[in-house]
């Protein structure tokens, strides 16, 4: 191997294990090796085996080559251009991962309509094809049928796809009603630091399920004589825990109340496929579910999941960043009203369409034009809320937003132990964002961005922000390693390109 290799290699490397504040002892502890060697592997200095890169990969969560192609994917971004014109919203991504875990409750064939082709969405499809369950692109690719078989084949699970999805804990809702005793990997995902599985368990154990955690592996067990003799009280109202109780409560034979359920975007469309498979759920967009559950679900479904507001949010700060007239389309507004509502006070210019309703005939969207704004700092604190507060996920682009604004604002993202520091990568770019703690952070605008080569944030908000601030920069930036970007969004950089953005893909080694 070349030493511009080796040294390219290196460099990928040390910024992967720098992003995820590891030091080079803490990564060859991981590795079992020394660390003067990975100082050398740093440096470029020392020869390395596909196989030791692939355990490094695994060790950072952070894909440093893969197989089946020339190497990880990065973009070029030649930053300083308007958008204009349209671009349409995807479906939802949560929503689709959550329709493709509960399709385990249904012997039937499900077909899902626009599914988005992201790469959590293929993680999720390698796991259940690994179990035996047939999926496939049907209608040039829009839409996706899953067929599953009489048993599940749980020996034959595909451990890595899994791990690098944290969506398989949703896995467990819809299987304790089909085994008895399973095994799963352990779940992952972002690196959003330590998200407790508790919350999950304490719900499904009321259904029977006793969890052991073991050798990187949840060991699942089921008591049939257990079940729900009262209401279902959630420990923290998360988008995820709601989800898994929902899944377990359709397939069991009698009514189940969940109190403090989450009543976002992706539980509603949950709910909407549930009762499309024959489960009546009472409440929906509350936070007091009732689910009426069957005991068999063996029905051929087809059903449309609704748009996605993260990424609607995503479009409507790019437009902001780069000071452009865009026009975004298919925007479920009800899941962006808080969000909307505190741009308006900041003094974003924008109109919207009437009302229509998305293919699943419930969620409501409108279509939306941001124009070029000066805005000024909010008087208040930027701060997540369960729905219908601002979403969770949207508080990482006010960051992007507060850069270009007139004044400081505070931006407290109190659920994730580290989002807020990788919020602080924008300084590279000519942010200037100072880090009160690990959940606190100070923006200052307005931003004079200037380019940068940069390693992506391993967390899927945050390198999405990153990317709309080169979009706004002057000149050539790099952003390296993006698959944590594919997992959540489809062809964003082909997309973005198709309304004047200057993005390009390419690959290294």
């Amino acid at each position: 191997m070349a030493d511009d290799y080796l040294e390219r290699i290196g460099k990928l490397i040390r910024d992967a294990r720098q992003h995820r504040g590891w030091t080079q002892s803490q990564l060859a502890e991981a590795l079992g090796t020394s660390q003067s060697a990975v100082n050398r592997i740093e440096r470029g200095n020392q020869n390395i085996s596909l196989e030791m890169i692939a355990r490094i990969g695994e060790a950072l969560d952070s894909e440093i080559v893969s197989l089946g192609y020339a190497g990880p994917m990065h973009l070029r971004v030649v930053g300083g251009r308007r958008l204009s014109g349209a671009i349409d919203v995807k479906t939802s991504k949560n929503a689709c991962v959550a329709l493709l875990c509960a399709s385990l409750l249904n012997e039937g064939r499900t077909v899902l309509r626009r599914v988005a082709r992201i790469e959590e969405v293929y993680r999720l499809l390698e796991v259940l094809s690994s179990i035996g369950v047939r999926t496939r692109w049907i209608n040039d690719g829009v839409d996706l049928e899953i067929v599953p078989p009489a048993e599940l084949n749980l020996a034959a699970i595909d451990a890595d796809a899994a791990r690098r999805t944290r969506s398989i804990i949703m896995f467990l809702g819809p299987l304790l009603h089909r085994v008895d005793a399973f095994k799963l990997p352990y779940a992952g995902g972002c690196d959003l630091g330590t998200r407790t599985i508790e919350p999950h368990m304490i719900a499904l154990r009321r259904f029977g399920l006793d969890i052991a955690a073991t050798e990187g592996q949840y060991h699942a067990r089921v008591d049939r004589a257990v079940s729900p003799d009262r209401p279902i009280v959630l420990t923290e109202r998360g988008d995820t825990v709601t989800e898994n109780a929902l899944l377990a409560a359709a397939r069991h034979d009698g009514t189940t109340v969940i109190r403090n359920a989450s009543s976002n975007y992706m539980v509603q469309d949950l709910c909407f496929f549930l009762e499309a498979l024959g489960v009546k759920v009472d409440g929906i967009g509350t936070t007091t579910l009732t689910v009426h559950g069957v005991p068999t679900i063996d029905v051929d479904v087809d059903y449309s999941p609704s748009e996605d507001p993260v990424e609607a949010m995503s479009l409507v700060a790019a437009a902001v960043v780069t000071e452009s007239q865009l026009t975004v389309r298919r925007v479920p507004i009800e899941f962006l009203e808080i969000e909307l509502a505190v741009l308006e006070e900041m003094g974003l210019d924008h109109d919207r369409t009437p009302e229509y309703f998305a293919d699943n005939g419930r969620t409501r969207l409108v279509d939306l034009t941001v124009r070029p704004s000066k805005l000024e700092a909010p008087i208040d604190k930027i701060h997540p809320m369960p729905f219908p507060g601002l979403n969770i996920d949207n508080v990482p682009f006010f960051a992007a937003i507060a850069a270009v604004a007139q004044g400081k604002t505070l931006i407290h993202d109190w659920v994730y132990d580290n989002r807020a520091i990788y919020l602080t990568d924008l300084n590279r770019l000519g942010g200037r964002l100072q880090l009160l703690d690990p959940h606190r952070v100070l923006v200052e605008g307005p931003t004079r961005w200037r380019a940068a080569e940069m390693m992506c944030p391993p967390a899927l908000r945050p390198a999405v922000v990153v990317l709309l601030a080169m979009m706004a920069a002057e000149g050539t930036s790099v952003l390296r390693n993006v698959y944590v970007i594919n997992r959540g969004y489809e062809e964003l950089a082909e997309r973005l390109n198709s309304v004047g953005a200057q993005i390009e893909t390419f690959r290294d080694i």
